[in-house]
């Protein structure tokens, strides 16, 4: 399949590593000229090395939690490589996790203002410049969390659940502009963020790597029925089409890429 993206401009937003990095390798090997973005301070250099190989690839460092960071990377993609036709943002944290009586307000607010907020303020600065160009592709990451909740994780829970409100809303509000705006929910994907989470597992249970992931799957994710994490270049496949040519008719959708997790047909 022809995906029509050779010579497009796109910026992957929390791209050093997991889901971020695979989409930005899967853009460049469809010919995308693209713009990796992540905190300061992280691995984003060591990762546009490794991306080169594959095609034209800029680094811009930025805190989606500040709007000024946000600005200036925008800024600093357009003087590197043009206004981007393609924004996925990617950035993202587990947040707070805990009883929900003992998860402060502090908890919340770093979860919401990195993982909503942060979509907000990226969404808000790409728009404008895709609309003057005629439209443009949007993917937000969610998760399966965003409909189906697990109580240790109510502050993800509910950022990702506003993501997929704002997916829509956005593909209502500037559709009409060929501004297409679109989700992608994982679930339990092999990335940094589940490694972490595993390992505490495996150290509270007293077990190996392995066996946490096993008895987790069990015991939390009955409903992956593949019985295993799921690959980040899984994920990356379904955002890329999305930002594709043969998706041109797909606005205001939430792709589920969760192995089955989620147990009800809504969502």
């Amino acid at each position: 399949m022809n995906f029509g993206l050779d010579g497009k401009i796109a910026l992957v937003t929390g791209s050093d590593s997991g889901i971020g990095r695979e989409t930005a390798r899967m853009l460049l090997e469809e010919g995308v000229r693209v713009a990796i973005s992540d905190r300061p301070g992280g691995d984003i250099e060591s990762t546009l090395e490794g991306l080169k190989q594959y095609g034209e690839v800029v680094a811009v460092p930025a805190d989606v939690t500040k709007l000024a960071d946000v600005q200036a990377l925008f800024a600093k993609v357009r003087d590197l490589l043009g206004d981007p036709e393609i924004v996925v943002n990617a950035a993202g944290v587990t947040g707070a996790t805990g009883d929900f009586l003992e998860v402060d307000d502090a908890g919340w607010a770093e979860t919401l203002e990195i993982n909503l907020m942060g979509a907000v303020r990226v969404a808000r600065e790409a728009i404008p410049a895709m609309r003057k160009a005629g439209g443009g592709r949007i993917v937000l990451i969610a998760s399966e969390d965003a409909v189906q909740p697990y109580v240790d994780e109510l502050a993800y829970c509910a950022s990702k659940a506003g993501l997929l409100n704002l997916t829509k809303g956005l593909s209502k509000a500037y559709g009409c502009d060929n501004v297409l705006v679109n989700s992608v929910s994982p679930a339990f994907i092999e990335t940094p963020m589940t490694d972490a989470m595993m390992e505490k597992r495996a150290k509270e249970l007293g077990t190996d790597m392995d066996s946490a992931i096993e008895s987790f799957l069990k015991e939390e994710r009955p409903g992956m029925v593949l019985k295993r994490r799921g690959k980040a270049e899984e994920v990356a496949a379904a955002i890329v089409f999305l930002c594709s040519g043969p998706a041109s008719f797909i606005n205001g959708a939430n792709i589920r890429v969760d192995s089955g997790a989620v147990m009800t047909m809504a969502g």
